[in-house]
């Protein structure tokens, strides 16, 4: 299932793309979740904990303009789709800093508005629902791999650091930590970056020669012997390269 978030304060320009979202998905069969917010600040608390797909984002909202709001989604998932919607075409290069799929100038035409739509539904990565069954201390936790923004060797165990801040802790286990985190982590946007981490470079902010940062300023180690398969990995990643 494809989610999708539509953040515009205009009540009648939210229900026209909502409308016009709905049109779309059910022309195509998409099996998709739409979710509505009338101000960015509703949508970034949302982003604290569910993942979206699709953004679609208008440009000149109060308080917290759809560019601010593009670069906080951005800093947190490099991988969500953004199209931007705005009266203001003015706005198109400065938008382009978060690599938006799409600029739809208002009122926008409903070809227009399908076309970037497909493009952006193809290219949506819908396979982050994968999941990991961690053992803790009061019964079996399931983790979506897409929520876990690194993973720490500690006494015999791993803490799973979550999007949003939340730490989980599994039981103690005999196995390496990296035999341990291989079932879970054979992902490319996972990369062990040092013997007791593993690190989700979805949630990135910040890559150095001997740490990455996590939001919230957490610093994830990079062991200086790992640094080049490290920076490749992430460099891969960064680019698209699978």
């Amino acid at each position: 299932m494809i989610r999708i978030a539509i953040c515009d304060d205009l009540p009648d320009e939210l229900q026209r793309l909502a409308s016009l979202t709905a049109q779309y998905l059910s022309k195509q069969g998409v099996d998709a979740e739409v979710t509505a917010f009338a101000d960015a600040d509703a949508l970034l608390g949302a982003t604290r904990t569910r993942n979206f797909h699709l953004y679609l984002l208008d440009i000149v909202m109060p308080m917290i303009s759809g560019l601010e709001l593009g670069q906080e989604i951005r800093r947190v998932d490099r991988e969500a789709q953004i199209i931007y919607t705005t009266s203001e075409p003015q706005f198109a290069l400065r938008a382009y800093a978060v690599n938006p799929l799409g600029y739809l100038v208002k009122p926008i035409a409903e070809a227009q508005f399908f076309e970037t739509l497909a493009l952006a539904v193809a290219k949506a990565d819908v396979d982050d629902d994968r999941t990991f069954a961690v053992k803790t201390a009061d019964g079996l936790r399931v983790l979506r791999l897409a929520d876990i923004a690194c993973c720490e060797y500690h006494n015999h165990a791993a803490v799973f650091g979550l999007k949003g801040g939340e730490k989980v802790a599994s039981r103690s286990f005999r196995e390496s930590f990296s035999e341990y985190c291989a079932p879970a982590f054979n992902d490319r946007r996972f990369v062990q970056c040092h013997a007791a981490f593993v690190v989700n470079m979805r949630h990135v902010e910040r890559f150095s020669k001997d740490s990455f940062t996590l939001p919230g300023g957490k610093l994830v180690p990079i062991a200086e012997k790992r640094y080049p398969a490290v920076r490749d990995a992430y460099l891969d990643y960064l680019a698209g390269r699978p």
